[in-house]
């Protein structure tokens, strides 16, 4: 698949938006602001998550085209059919989705449906990946 194709981004909250990666907790996290930064470039950007009380600061909401917690549309990660939401909220197929997550359960379901998975270990590892699959055009 050609990176070109891809054009949507779906993050999970708990372990991979809050992983500050050693920076202080003063600072904004790095994903959110790698997905802020995407997004100015064009890219569309969602949330998928199973956590309760998402989000931890009201402001994240803006950031994201679509939020999908798992308590609000009654079902979750890995289920097959929260993928197929996301991706049509965010009005994509899910195979022009990446989908990053700290659990490999979750990732292989967004595999599933389609989308392009990246398990979460490092912040720094992720912030490599993304920029290899979404490169400045």
């Amino acid at each position: 698949m050609s990176s070109d194709s891809l054009v949507g981004l779906v993050m999970d909250v708990g372990g991979v938006l809050t992983d500050l990666g050693g920076f202080p907790a003063s600072e904004e996290p790095p994903l959110l602001g790698a997905v802020r930064l995407l997004r100015r470039r064009g890219v569309r950007t969602a949330v998928l998550s199973n956590a309760q009380g998402y989000p931890p600061d009201a402001g994240w909401r803006a950031d994201f085209d679509a939020v999908v917690v798992s308590g609000e549309v009654g079902m979750g990660k890995p289920d097959p059919r929260v993928y197929r939401l996301t991706a049509a909220r965010l009005g994509l197929a899910p195979s022009r989705c990446v989908f990053v997550d700290d659990l490999p359960r979750n990732v292989r379901g967004a595999v599933a449906v389609g989308m392009v998975g990246v398990r979460h270990d490092t912040v720094a590892a992720t912030l490599e990946e993304l920029d290899a699959l979404f490169p400045e055009r």
